[in-house]
């Protein structure tokens, strides 16, 4: 097994199951040391057991090296692989994942996610996606290192050159673009009309009173360059919790369904927003859905399934999955 592909397959299936990001960073970093090596001083350092005098190389890493330069399966993947394979896997969602072509939200290392915008977007073609986009944060999520107008347009750049290289998979520009309590939206209107995809979400005031938070829903989905409504309730399951926002369900969905805007179906296990009754509830109102990872991680790409299965319960058409559009017919959409 080539040893810089079992690493980052631990790092992957580290993140999958969300272990610590420093155990992430251990084999990512380790992968990248052995990539710029190259195989023959690979080999050497081996064969001299030099390995961990390598800055980036650690006793954990270092074995998993050697396993693999002998042609072995690394014990380390082995066992997280086997960890993998006994996890509950949701029941459902195989047809309509089969369907899947994009995932609509996902973070960088620009924003809060954990990994270059690079590895990103090579595990999302991996993963046999023919397009994913990238949605990193807005300026007023300070804590998630949010896009200023100036980085923005930096990352731009990077995503073209980026492309040039990675055709036919197309990394597409996008934010996650916080709702502000009156409902515009924060980031700068040129800027927003530029992007593929918006994905607007509430970040803040999560607890503002039914009547405004509905009105503040209302008017960022009717917004001209919003696409996506993230992570509507703003739930969290894990930890300690958060309750779901609460609004008038009925007039948000109509609002979505009347300015074309996707609901998301977000795929974190400790989000799973929206509940399956509002899930429902966007289905009658004839809304159109997008199944997004809402990844930080590369190892996160993996969870629409958990999207997938939920939406197959709660009668979501696959036609108005927008995640399951060529990226020509999601393009001449999001316009």
């Amino acid at each position: 097994m080539d040893p810089v592909t079992a690493l980052r397959r631990i790092a992957f299936l580290l993140e999958r199951s969300q272990a610590a990001t420093y155990r992430v960073k251990a084999f990512r970093t380790a992968a990248g040391v052995v990539d710029a090596m190259g195989p023959r001083e690979a080999a050497e350092r081996v064969a001299a057991g030099t390995l961990e005098r390598l800055s980036g190389i650690g006793p954990r890493t270092a074995q998993v090296i050697r396993e693999a330069r002998a042609g072995e399966v690394p014990g380390y993947l082995e066992r997280l692989e086997e960890e993998a394979s006994a996890e509950p896997a949701p029941e459902g969602g195989r047809e309509l994942l089969s369907r899947l072509r994009g995932d609509c939200h996902l973070h960088s290392d620009w924003s809060d996610g954990g990994s270059p915008i690079e590895e990103m977007g090579l595990t999302a073609a991996e993963l046999g996606h023919e397009w994913a986009v990238l949605t990193d944060h807005s300026p007023r999520l300070t804590v998630a290192s949010g896009l200023s107008p100036e980085r923005l347009r930096e990352q731009l750049a990077v995503v073209e050159r980026l492309n040039e290289e990675w055709a036919p998979f197309r990394l597409l520009t996008g934010i996650e673009c916080d709702i502000l309590p009156d409902g515009s939206l924060d980031q700068e209107p040129e800027l927003l009309e530029r992007l593929d995809v918006v994905v607007v979400s509430v970040h803040s005031k999560l607890r503002m009173d039914p009547a405004p938070m509905t009105r503040r829903l209302e008017a960022a989905v009717r917004h001209p360059q919003a696409n996506v409504l993230g992570h509507c309730t703003g739930r969290l399951l894990s930890g300690r919790g958060r309750p779901e926002s609460r609004f008038d369900a009925d007039r948000v969905f109509a609002a979505c369904a009347e300015a074309g805007t996707a609901v998301e179906i977000n795929c974190r296990p400790e989000r799973l927003d929206p509940p399956r009754r509002l899930l429902r509830q966007a289905v009658e109102a004839g809304t159109l859905f997008a199944i997004d990872t809402d990844a930080h991680a590369p190892g996160q790409l993996d969870w629409q399934i958990n999207g997938c299965a939920r939406a197959e319960e709660c009668g979501v058409p696959a036609e108005r999955v927008v995640t399951t559009w060529p990226v020509e017919r999601l393009l001449e959409w999001a316009v």
